[in-house]
């Protein structure tokens, strides 16, 4: 029969350090959510019309794609946390294209963020422009940031997948890296129906 190599370390997964970040950010993306609502109670009107000037589709589509990336990724610990002995080659590989999926569809919502912003700074959007687009500006950038900190995480575990450098008995620094991603991933969840749909 083969052998397994078996995760016996225990749960919660991952590191207890990206726990702690986790709750950090949900706090602060939070507080902002919770500044988002109510300004827009105070200020509806404007923020219903500003809304009009997104780009629904963008932001719709970039929501699809984070979803898919997070699927990918947990198709990879998956196969990592299944990977037989005598397989570990062909496991590392099938979880590097996995991540490699994953970082390909992150990269894409960065492109794809990018030309959102561009669109609307050349019409003369800013910060400053209203209550709204401040709200816009600093949740999506900052989502922007830690996005392309993520894509950055996962071309990490990318090349260390490739060199097979984790085993079921050791990839909590994959498990790590999945959970920032998931962190990521739910946090546009949250921020597009709020900013682009709710009216």
């Amino acid at each position: 029969m083969s052998e397994i190599l078996v995760d016996k370390k225990p749960y919660p997964p991952g590191d207890f350090a990206i726990w702690i970040i986790v709750y950090v950010e949900l706090l602060t993306f939070g507080l902002l959510f919770v500044g988002y609502a109510y300004s827009r109670r105070v200020n509806l009107q404007m923020f219903n019309d500003s809304q009009l000037l997104l780009n629904q589709t963008i932001g719709f589509i970039n929501t699809l794609i984070l979803i898919t990336s997070s699927y990918l990724i947990v198709r990879g610990v998956e196969t990592i946390k299944t990977m037989q002995l005598h397989q570990r080659y062909e496991a590392s590989m099938r979880a590097s294209k996995w991540l490699l999926g994953a970082m390909m569809l992150g990269s894409t919502f960065l492109v794809l963020k990018l030309s959102e912003f561009s669109h609307l700074f050349t019409q003369g959007i800013t910060l400053s422009t209203n209550t709204f687009f401040m709200f816009y500006l600093l949740l999506t950038m900052f989502h922007f940031m830690h996005v392309t900190l993520g894509v950055i995480i996962l071309y990490n575990l990318y090349r260390k997948t490739k060199n097979q450098g984790y085993t079921p008995a050791d990839c909590r620094g994959f498990e790590t890296g999945a959970i920032y991603w998931h962190l990521v991933d739910l946090l546009w969840i949250v921020l597009f129906p709020l900013i682009y749909i709710m009216r």
